[in-house]
This record gives structure tokens, C-alpha cells and sequence, in this order.
């Protein structure tokens, strides 16, 4: 079946940001997924074969899915299932996504485990509040009722902490996402460490909190996640090529 020009570059970037996961850490086995909607009415969107590696998905290997559940094109992997309530849901409610990244990492479920979630105690953690909601933990994401609750949760904002569970990020790009999950994940990462110190936490003040968004724009030159991508890709022809087949 052939493709359109804009799907295939979907795909490309798809599986270079699943490789990316993987050469990050921030993999778990099989487990977590990644998503792209498809531009078109249908929401049809494109998510990891369950049961192959992170670091072994090509764009070729990526599962096309429709808004049921349904696959759209011959494949000899299934669709996690969790992974297809958890995307489903996010694009069927926000135009503005183009993907959707979820993780498992050990800091990113440490930091969802905490009453008190992401702390305001480095400039990485200012940035991912200045758009983060949190989403109560509802057991593995099985159920088509948990969707509107999921929704509502995220909201507008481009992060979300899923309590007991792990990370979230959205993005207009599959840039955008992998930088939000990148700088949400560095936080956690940070406030596991800096807690491990055993010492007092220095909180930034709210007012510095508040200027945080308008900030953002300036320091990506307004290029968002597009800023850092072309470098990670390269990063990615050296240390993994082969995932635009």
C-alpha cells in the first residue's frame, strides 16, 4: 500500500524516537509506547509493534491503527492494548497532538509515587510544571471509562504525571514530545538525587515559577523540540542507523 510523503516522515521520526528511547534508558522491555496521529479526519494513528525491542522498530514495523482499535494494515505484531487506550484517548481529544510518549522509568514512577509529585527544585523541574498535570493511578490502562478522566487531566498541558505508573508527554511534533519527556524525565531524575542527599530542598520562588512559560519559546528560538532533533538523529545514524527502513 503506498504512503503519503507526510506519513512516511512520521514514521521515520516515529521509530527514531522509540531508538532514542532505548538509547536513553528509558525503555522497559516491551511495555511502553509511543504514538503519531496520522494527519487526516480519521485520527488514525501509528504505535509500536508489542513484542519487538525499542531499539530493533523501523518505520516499516510501525502498527497503523484506527480510533477502534482496529488495524489498518497487515502486521504480524499486535497492539498493546494499554498502550491503545492510553493513545486512543489522547487523540481523539486533542487536535493539537501529533504525538504521545509514555514511560516506565525508575526516577519517573519514583517522582508519581510521591505525594507531593514534581518539586519546583531545579530549573528542568520549572519548565515541566509550567505545563504538567497528574492523572490518578486507576490500575493498567485497560478500561475505555478511564479515558475521559485522562483527558480531562492532561487538559491542555503538554506533560502529565500518571500516579503509581510513569511519565507523559505531548507534542505537535514528535520533537516537541521527546524534549518535553527528555526535560520532564531529567527533573525526576534530579529530585530522586537531590532527596537521596538527605539534606533541605531549596524550592524556586513562585514568582520566577509564574515567568517560566513566556521563557520556554525564547530559549528553544522558538524551534521547540525541532532545535535538538536534527543533532539526535545524527546521534542515532551513528550509534543505531537503519530505523528509516
Amino acid at each position: 500500500m503506498s504512503r503519503s510523503e507526510a506519513e512516511q516522515r512520521l514514521r521515520i521520526d516515529l521509530a527514531a524516537c522509540y531508538r532514542l528511547v532505548a538509547l536513553y534508558g528509558w525503555d522497559d522491555l516491551v511495555f511502553t509506547h509511543i504514538s503519531v496521529r496520522i494527519p487526516g479526519p480519521e485520527h488514525n494513528f501509528l504505535i509500536n509493534p508489542y513484542g519487538m525491542l525499542f531499539e530493533e522498530i523501523t518505520a516499516s514495523s510501525l502498527v497503523k491503527v484506527g480510533l477502534a482499535g482496529d488495524k489498518l494494515e497487515e502486521s504480524p505484531y499486535p497492539v498493546n492494548p494499554a498502550g491503545f487506550v492510553i493513545h486512543s484517548a489522547v487523540h481523539a481529544a486533542r487536535e493539537d497532538i501529533t504525538c504521545v510518549l509514555h514511560t516506565h522509568t525508575p526516577a519517573g514512577v519514583a517522582v508519581s509515587c510521591q505525594k507531593g509529585g514534581l518539586l519546583p527544585i531545579s530549573q528542568q523541574a520549572t519548565i515541566a510544571l509550567a505545563s504538567l498535570g497528574y492523572h490518578g493511578y486507576e490500575g493498567i490502562a485497560l478500561r475505555d471509562d478511564e479515558k475521559p478522566r485522562l483527558v480531562d487531566d492532561l487538559g491542555t498541558n503538554m506533560g502529565l504525571i500518571l500516579r503509581n505508573h510513569g511519565l507523559l508527554t505531548v507534542g505537535a511534533s514528535v520533537a516537541d514530545a521527546f524534549l518535553g519527556m527528555f526535560n520532564l524525565q531529567r527533573a525526576c531524575e534530579i529530585q530522586v538525587l537531590a532527596q537521596a542527599g538527605g539534606g533541605e530542598l531549596t524550592k524556586v520562588a513562585q514568582p520566577i515559577l509564574d515567568g517560566v512559560k513566556a521563557n520556554i519559546g525564547l530559549v528553544t528560538k522558538g524551534m521547540g523540540g525541532q532545535l535538538a532533533w536534527p543533532g539526535l538523529l545524527r546521534r542515532l545514524d551513528r550509534d543505531n542507523p537503519g530505523y528509516a527502513s
